[in-house]
This record gives structure tokens, C-alpha cells and sequence, in this order.
């Protein structure tokens, strides 16, 4: 059982995990060299643990104890108590949740690795924002998507604004990043799937045109918000595709985008 320490001095170094998580600069470089990330809310901390990531600490609202009570009984970690309005010194924001965990990072696997099993794939370039991030991660989840790779400059899954908007659906898609861009799209290749690069371009043919549901190893390649997949990505791309619109609409959200996409590209396979 984890021992609960109440704690109510902000600057206490016990609670360094959860310092100004509202400064998104200063956690994207501190979480990955730390090996941590933090897990929001009650259904989120549970999926962690349950998708095997190790519990570093725990930080809750005294109201928040007998709610996560099984879980404080099986974890190790320490479990600091704290009055809400100490919780928001330290973290910058109201904690609205209540709880809060500091969860150990595992290493990410090889592109090869997540490739060798996978079917279907989410490949994203240059996606930034953390919600879309997050969206598209709950959209491959719900919508039986295999694997995830990303490129160099993808914001990081385990942020954790990309952790609450999927609603823990990044522990449950195994997801890799790939060293090289576009370079590294050749390991795809190679491991026989068939690049579709989704783009609202002329020259792309609609989704259901193409059929990716019957092709047997597909990846899908998402680009930014407003500016979409690069032209160095879609020149690597075996072809292009767009979803067939009304009403003078060229284009949606990368992540309403990518849900349409991903059901197109499911459409047909057998469901657990």
C-alpha cells in the first residue's frame, strides 16, 4: 500500500514532478529528460497502470482518496495529499480532476517493431498541437488502427494534454517515431504497405476510389493543421487520396479528417 503524506509547503522538492505543468515549453524538454509524464484524472491514471506504466507518485485532493482508494492499496509510490488551492500553486491551474500521477516513461520501440504485427497504420508529420495529437490517437483506437509512427517534430504523445484529450487511448496504440523524414518512410515500404497520403489536392483521388479497405497493409500519412502533408511527403507517397466533400468544403480538421479516414480505411475488417 502506498503511504499517503500530506504535504503544505508548495516549494516542498517532493512535488517537482508536478511543477508548473501549465508551462509547455519547459515540460516538453523536462518530461522526456526525466522519463515521465503526467496522467490527469481518475480514468486516466487507471489506464496507465493498467497498460503497465510504472506509478513515480501520486498527487490527489483529500476528497480523492476514497475514490482512488484501489488504487493507492496497489501502488508503492507515494501518494501526497494536498488542499486544491496548494495543488494549484504548484501546477499553475485549477486541478479540476483532483488527481494527479507522475507515471515512468518506458522506451519507445523501433518503427520495425510496431510495423511487424500492424495492418493498419497512422503515419503523422509535423503534427503539433497536442489535442490534435490526442484526438487522432482516440480516433485510431475506436476506429482499429494498429500502430502509429510519427515523425521527428511530432508533439509528444504522453504530454499531457494529448493523454487527457485521448482519454488514455496513447497507451493502448503501440506508436513509434521515426528517426529519418521522409527517409524513414522507406522502412513502411518495406515492410509492405501501401503509403496513402490523405490531402485535399487535385490530384488526389477519393477515399472510396481507392478501397484501402481491401488492401491488405495500409498507412495513412496526416499532416499539420493548415498546412497538411509537406510536398517532400507527398512525393514519397505511393497515392493520394482525399474524402469526398459538399457545399464548397475543401478540407476539415486534421482530426475530425483523420477519424473519417480511419473508419474508410477499417471499413470490412473483422472486429474483436
Amino acid at each position: 500500500m502506498a503511504e499517503l503524506i500530506t504535504v503544505d509547503d508548495p516549494a516542498d522538492p517532493r512535488l517537482h514532478d508536478y511543477t508548473g505543468l501549465t508551462d509547455v515549453e519547459l515540460r516538453r524538454r523536462r518530461e522526456p529528460a526525466e522519463g515521465l509524464f503526467i496522467a490527469e484524472g481518475e480514468k486516466v491514471i487507471r489506464r496507465a497502470g493498467e497498460s503497465g506504466y510504472a506509478m513515480r507518485s501520486m498527487l490527489l485532493s483529500a476528497k480523492w482518496i476514497d475514490v482512488m482508494r484501489d488504487v493507492i492499496d496497489r501502488a508503492t509510490a507515494p501518494v501526497y495529499v494536498v488542499d486544491p488551492a496548494l495543488a494549484e500553486q504548484v501546477t499553475g491551474y485549477h486541478v479540476h480532476r483532483g488527481a494527479l500521477a507522475s507515471m515512468q516513461r518506458t522506451p519507445l520501440p523501433a518503427a520495425a517493431d510496431v510495423l511487424r504485427a500492424a495492418h493498419r497504420v497512422v503515419v503523422m508529420e509535423s503534427v503539433n498541437d497536442h489535442t490534435n495529437i490526442g484526438a487522432i490517437f482516440r480516433s485510431a483506437a475506436a476506429l482499429g488502427m494498429d500502430a502509429v509512427l510519427l515523425s521527428p517534430d511530432c508533439a509528444d504523445p504522453l504530454y499531457r494534454r494529448s493523454v487527457k484529450v485521448s482519454m488514455g487511448a496513447v497507451f493502448s496504440v503501440p506508436y513509434a517515431r521515426v528517426d529519418t523524414w521522409p527517409g524513414g518512410l522507406e522502412t513502411v515500404r518495406e515492410a509492405g504497405f501501401e503509403l496513402l497520403a490523405l490531402t485535399p489536392g487535385e490530384r488526389a483521388r477519393p477515399l472510396d476510389e481507392v478501397a484501402p479497405h481491401r488492401m491488405d497493409r495500409v498507412a495513412l500519412m496526416l499532416g499539420a493543421e493548415g498546412a497538411g502533408l509537406s510536398g517532400r511527403a507527398l512525393a514519397a507517397a505511393d497515392e493520394l487520396v482525399r474524402i469526398p466533400m459538399s457545399h464548397g468544403v475543401d478540407s476539415l480538421n486534421v482530426g475530425a479528417a483523420a477519424a473519417v479516414a480511419f473508419y474508410a480505411v477499417a471499413t470490412g475488417r473483422p472486429r474483436e
